[in-house]
């Protein structure tokens, strides 16, 4: 037999972690090449992860609920190989314990090779909080410290720290000498916002309490992260929509008729935020640290909501694409968003963010930018209003306004305006003389 080793693998660009929904297998159970073994959860989607061997379940190295960093270890399989006895193995698969946690001077480091094994979700959580690992024994495999050893730290309200006694996980250990060190410390844990400390809300007669679901906690892990790193700024414009207005409406029908879709205004706004990033490219770019990434493909990321998530998924090339296209996709891709079918690939690629706010009757908003990208447009709901025309005469026009929030690292107010004018300008140009959807 031989033991192989599954590890977190990449589930999008720039997707370095994923979190454990729920484990599809358990310890003891076979499973063919391919078969899913979990559901994980990242920032981007929601995916099961596929087993590369075929055999038996030998260990699950990580529980509902943990982050783990792309490549780290999430299970392994016992697969048929050699003949060889599976104590030849041992060494390829961290110690099995199930023990309670204690203290170091019961185990030692010795007898945990895994002690120092810390998941991202570990690390962070520890950071948050300021304990020092050092002083936690873990309940995991090889001693391995797991997040619910460290809620239950957090649960005592008995913190350590670098000057504390060692503790275990579950409550306070009794006073023991600290074993010799022998290994290097931990890697600091990534450079994370610092949560906000756990509010204490009374929970009385009829309130609902809601779980948050390890999506919600995606989505709040990555807005906390636009926000706290990328500076927000904001502008907005009018936008005199009442030649589209008249051109959509006079062709919706036919269209639907013909193509089996809706002919929807958010596709003509994409078509036009389409037309104008090409002709200010500056706004399709990214933040890279030390430099910015000005991207060639116009990927336009839509958002879709369902009733408890957020999703972006990607009209590719949306330059090149006509009106009738880009509804296509819009349409396809958000019933593959409310039927669970979005795949990775679909949501991977984006450049600029267009949301179609309007949908629900709002008219003004400010959008969090989808990071790394460097801006995102908000297209509010077309209503009715009396505008002042130029001769000097008022008349009840179809007003919108779109709303655009930036990356103050990479754009500034000057090419946005020029961009947000221009968007502007072909908008109102749409008519049936100007425009074909085909």
């Amino acid at each position: 037999m031989a033991v192989e080793k599954i590890t977190m693998p990449q589930l999008g660009e720039s997707v370095t972690e994923g979190t454990i929904s729920r484990w599809i297998v358990g310890v003891g159970d076979k499973v063919n090449k391919y078969d899913p073994l979990a559901e994980v959860m990242t920032d981007k989607v929601n995916a099961e992860i596929p087993s590369s061997f075929s055999g038996t379940i030998k260990e699950l190295a990580a529980e509902d609920g943990d982050t783990l960093a792309v490549g780290e270890i999430i299970c392994y399989i016992e697969t048929e190989g050699s003949g060889q006895a599976e104590e030849t193995k041992e060494d390829s698969k961290p110690a099995e314990t199930t023990a309670a946690p204690t203290t170091k001077s019961d185990s030692g480091d010795t007898d945990a090779p895994n002690k120092r094994r810390y998941s991202p979700a570990v690390l962070r959580l520890a950071q948050e909080n300021n304990i020092d690992l050092e002083q936690v024994n873990g309940t995991g495999a090889g001693g391995r410290i797991t997040r619910k050893d460290i809620q239950s730290v957090i649960d005592t309200g008995n913190i350590p720290t670098a000057d504390s006694k060692p503790i275990a996980a579950e409550a306070p250990a009794q006073e023991a000498p600290k074993a010799e060190k022998t290994e290097k410390a931990a890697p600091s844990a990534p450079s994370v916002p610092k949560a906000a400390q756990t509010v204490n809300v009374p929970v009385e007669a009829g309130d609902i309490e809601i779980p948050v679901t390890g999506v919600r906690k995606a989505i709040a892990t990555n807005m906390l992260r636009s926000k706290h790193e990328a500076p927000h700024a904001w502008t907005m414009i009018e936008v005199d929509a009442t030649n589209l207005v008249d051109y959509r409406n006079s062709i919706k029908g036919d269209f639907k008729k013909k193509e089996g879709y809706n002919l929807t205004f958010f596709a003509f706004f994409v078509k036009a935020v389409a037309q104008a990033l090409k002709e200010y490219p500056q706004i399709n770019s990214m933040w890279a640290g030390e430099k910015i990434i000005q991207k060639k493909d116009i990927n336009i990321s839509i958002a879709v909501a369902t009733d408890d998530a957020l999703y972006v998924p990607v009209i590719r090339n949306a330059d090149e694409k006509t009106i009738k296209g880009i509804a296509r996709e819009i349409t396809e891709l958000a019933n593959k968003v409310r039927a669970g079918k979005l795949t990775s690939a679909e949501m991977q690629g984006g450049t600029f963010t267009v949301n179609n706010t309007g949908s629900f009757g709002s008219v003004q908003s400010q959008g969090i930018i989808n990071y790394p990208q460097a801006a995102i447009l908000q297209v509010e709901s077309i209503v009715k209003r009396p505008v002042v025309m130029n001769n000097g005469m008022i008349a009840v026009r179809d007003m919108v306004n779109l709303c655009m929030s930036l990356d103050h690292r990479v754009l500034d107010g000057l090419v946005c305006g020029r961009f947000l004018a221009r968007v502007k300008e072909i908008i109102e140009k749409m008519s049936k003389e100007n425009t074909s959807i085909y």
